[in-house]
């Protein structure tokens, strides 16, 4: 039975030094929830004090209606999978996917049915008598699965699960763990540094910075419309240019240095004349190939075909340097030293506060709880 997860005014502390103060957060059943952030940032942490193996010094968490601050992790029915995998050297996958089970004192013939049937479904039914150090890191990563979820728990936590896969293995891992999950139907709360992963496997993701949940959404709403710089910068690549905001016969105009643009959906409360930063995605440029008096005037250092797009690096007059990707053509790329004109595609881009602290635009939807 999956269930919803509720924490309120959480702290954590590791002696004087505070590591999550007052952290509210809900996951709803059966959803795939990612805590995304850099090293450090509490997000292991918290994951742990959901699982029951760091103490809890403030707050309530509750599996449903149940408080379980208290409770022993045996009792709190979670399955877990850690970044080692911590699979059993000595036991062949089939012992170590029954650990659990037998554990709990399942009868006999339900621990081999329900054993049968997670191997089948990870596809490791053909190792079952292997031991682990005869399996890749995929299959490896395949058997901590099937262990924690044969047990049928409420809730599945991972911490950084993929890190020790290589890059291949990490692909082919962060679909299964979405499929699997999908089928089980198993509230998980998914534990990473990587962006890209995050975004590949989450119904939501939140952002953490110092113990801090910046912006929770999905990974559609995150990574169009942050809710500030610092989430802006972590997910995905974003240059980053300063500019200001005008108001002209009661429209609003972005400048960058000489470049003008009208923009539309800049929030009501924001609407006024100040400075801002101007939050711009490597493919949300508009590049153009002739000198324009009404564009930002730059010149290329350097261009990677990548097939599908090139990449190019950019410096403009004000010495400035940025990224830009384009769709590759058939014709010829621009090359190293050409003199280029830079605009913004204004529907995509993302305008901040001076000091980064908010985004100015309407459509950010931000599941974090304001207290």
């Amino acid at each position: 039975m999956s269930v919803n997860i509720i924490i309120k005014n959480a702290v954590k502390k590791y002696g004087e030094n505070t590591i999550i103060k007052g952290l509210d957060l809900s996951v709803k059943k059966g959803e795939f929830f990612t805590l995304l952030g850099p090293s450090g940032c509490g997000k292991t942490t918290l994951l742990r004090m959901i699982a029951g193996f760091n103490s809890i010094e403030g707050g309530d968490f509750y599996f449903n209606d149940k408080r379980i601050n208290d409770l022993n992790p045996s009792v709190r029915h979670i399955g877990m999978v850690f970044q080692n995998y911590a699979i059993f050297p000595h036991m062949t996958v089939r012992k170590n996917v029954e650990f659990g089970l037998k554990n709990k004192k399942f009868p006999t013939d339900q621990i081999r049915s329900q054993t049968d049937r997670f191997l089948k479904l990870m596809q490791i039914d053909s190792f079952a008598d292997r031991m682990p150090d005869k399996l890749s890191g995929g299959q490896q990563q395949r058997v901590a699965l099937a262990r924690a979820l044969v047990i049928e728990p409420n809730v599945l936590l991972m911490d950084e699960p993929l890190s020790n896969l290589d890059a291949k293995l990490r692909l082919e891992m962060r679909s299964v763990i979405k499929q699997i999950q999908n089928s089980v139907g198993i509230t998980t709360i998914y534990v990473t540094h990587d962006q890209e992963e995050a975004m590949a496997v989450s119904d939501r993701i939140a952002v953490m910075n110092a113990g801090v949940i910046q912006h929770i959404g999905t990974p559609k709403d995150i990574y169009q419309r942050p809710a500030n710089l610092f989430v802006s910068t972590f997910i995905g690549r974003s240059n980053i240019l300063k500019g200001r905001l005008n108001i002209q016969s009661g429209r609003a105009v972005l400048e960058i240095g000489d470049y003008r643009a009208n923009i539309d959906g800049v929030a009501d409360k924001h609407l006024k004349q100040q400075d801002v930063q101007v939050s711009v995605r490597p493919e949300e440029f508009l590049l153009s190939h002739a000198q324009s008096d009404e564009g930002i005037p730059a010149t290329v250092d350097d261009a990677v075909f990548l097939g599908l797009n090139t990449h190019y690096f950019v410096h403009m007059d004000d010495g400035e340097r940025v990224e830009i990707i384009q769709e590759s053509t058939m014709k010829n790329d621009i090359k190293a030293g050409s003199r280029i004109s830079l605009g913004v595609n204004t529907e995509k881009i993302n305008l901040f506060s001076s000091d980064g602290s908010q985004n100015l635009l309407s459509g950010v939807n931000n599941d974090v709880t304001q207290n």
